[in-house]
């Protein structure tokens, strides 16, 4: 084949790839695409897809587009990782696409920003959703801004999530007027405890939309928490009520201002009904408060277990918890120490010639942020080192350095051993892992026998001191039902 033929048939091909697309290639090199290297490399590169080899092809993709400052190719990268279901590699080439792609271009900065939030990197998408909403016009702005909110529901981190809404927020100038973006942003300023400015936002909805009963209700709730204002609290919440009479929830606000207000008995009558009508952790929490002021202390810790059993990392009821009963918080596990043992595991397929499994030994130390996991095999040799903190995870073995996001899918991709790593510190402890959903169970003594957690069933077995003795881990996956066992010799001494 001829260079002219070969240069036609490069030109359907980009063709059929970029069709509608719109994208400027300002930055790249002039007919770059055009050279012998080039053509053959995108070629070579579709062939692989229909092969379903997808990483070559990604990977000539982005090699291309890097060398050739051409971010269609980037892009090209990126629909091939999507397609491939891999939204880490997705997360690179959008990278590279925005950053090849002219200033004036859009849309690569939103697929930036969409990608960081489904890959749950809420701070670093802080920084290019603002100059992204710089950019855009105020009806743009408003449509992106509800899109980031969407993601909000999934969020691992609920409070890493809003705390970078509120930076995005913020910074927009002058700032949205969409009634649902202020609620959240408000309920964002809370979280972080800026009452002041998520009071101010709330009345600034209300000045609009004085019918709101979410806004009605927030506000109310927050002044009769802060036991402040109550006479207002109590009417704004009353409002809401009258608005939404059927909300669960605004009842459990207007049970809680009672309460507040001196009024035990009805407060107690609307949380029972409220509960009743929603069993939520923070209504529990509510309940169980009321019910423990008018001297029904059995009752109201049968309430928070059934909370505790609902949602273990409810912030309302972790403080209320932790004010009223606070022996349930205690153990005998430093804040800051060593735990050494043996663990075993066993992963049990649909037959018995699917079983596997292993076993050795372990030391996790953990000092503030940051744990330090240590596996060894049963001789008592090192078999990797692994090192987790809030948003990384490193592993150490033979000399070699692998790092990613998640612990749990670094041990297993790199020593096939499904060992959970993330959150194991605070497991030791009898506690839940911050930042994900999860039910606890006590013993009639207030200890915790049962934690539930990223699809982990957690036994536990304390001796006379307190000390965790030992920990059985189950839960189910793709690869079959998963046991493991940690014993330890000695408990965090």
């Amino acid at each position: 084949m001829n260079r002219n033929a070969l240069r036609y048939l490069f030109r359907v091909l980009l063709t059929t790839i970029w069709l509608g697309v719109g994208l400027s290639s300002v930055s790249a090199k002039t007919n770059s695409l055009e050279t012998g290297e080039a053509v053959f490399g995108i070629l070579a590169s579709e062939i692989a897809m229909q092969r379903g080899e997808a990483g070559l092809a990604y990977g000539t993709y982005l090699e291309l587009a890097r060398e050739l400052n051409d971010p269609r190719l980037a892009q090209r990268a990126m629909e091939i990782a999507i397609t491939a279901n891999s939204p880490n590699l997705a997360l690179e080439a959008a990278q590279t696409w925005s950053s090849l792609a002219g200033t004036s271009d859009t849309k690569p900065k939103e697929v930036l920003v969409t990608l960081l939030l489904i890959n749950q990197r809420w701070s670093e998408a802080v920084e290019p959703a603002i100059n992204l909403l710089n950019q855009e016009t105020p009806v743009q702005r408003t449509a992106t801004l509800k899109q980031i909110q969407g993601l909000l529901a999934n969020a691992n981190d609920e409070t890493e999530a809003l705390r970078a809404f509120y930076a995005i927020v913020s910074a927009i100038k002058p700032p949205p007027k969409d009634p649902g973006i202020l609620y959240t942003y408000a309920m964002a300023a809370e979280k972080m405890g800026y009452f002041q400015v998520m009071e101010k936002t709330l009345r600034t909805i209300l000045l609009t939309h004085p019918n709101d009963p979410n806004a009605l209700n927030a506000l109310g709730y927050s002044l009769a928490d802060r036991n402040k204002n109550l006479p207002e609290a109590f009417q704004l919440i009353s409002k809401a009520h009258l608005l939404s009479p059927n909300d669960s929830f605004i009842l459990d606000s207007l049970g809680w201002v009672n309460f507040r207000m001196g009024n035990n008995a009805l407060a107690q009558t609307q949380l029972r009904q409220a509960y009743k009508q929603k069993p939520e952790a923070d209504i529990a929490a509510h309940l169980g408060e009321v019910l423990w002021a008018m001297g029904q202390a059995q009752e109201a810790e049968a309430v928070w277990r059934e909370g505790q059993k609902l949602d273990a990392n409810n912030v309302t009821l972790e403080a209320t918890i932790q004010r009223l009963k606070p022996a349930w918080g205690q153990t005998n596990e430093a804040p800051s120490g060593n735990w050494d043992g043996r663990f075993a595991v066993r992963v049990t397929g649909v037959t018995e010639s699917k079983n596997q499994g292993g076993s050795g030994g372990f030391t996790l130390t953990q000092a503030a942020l940051v744990d330090v996991l240590e596996i060894r095999n049963p001789m008592g040799g090192s078999v990797a080192k692994i090192t987790i903190k809030p948003s990384s995870a490193s592993l150490e073995r033979d000399g070699k350095i692998t790092t990613a996001v998640d612990a749990d899918t670094l041990i297993q991709n790199t020593l096939g051993l499904p060992l959970p790593a993330r959150g194991l510190s605070d497991w030791l402890r009898g506690q839940a892992r911050p930042g994900s959903t999860a039910s606890i169970e006590r013993n009639s003594e207030g200890q915790v026998n049962q934690i539930t957690q990223d699809g982990w069933i957690l036994q536990y077995l304390w001796n006379a001191t307190n000390r965790l003795e030992k920990l059985t881990m189950t839960r189910s996956s793709n690869i079959g039902t998963i046991d493991i066992r940690l014993v330890f010799d000695n408990p965090n001494d």
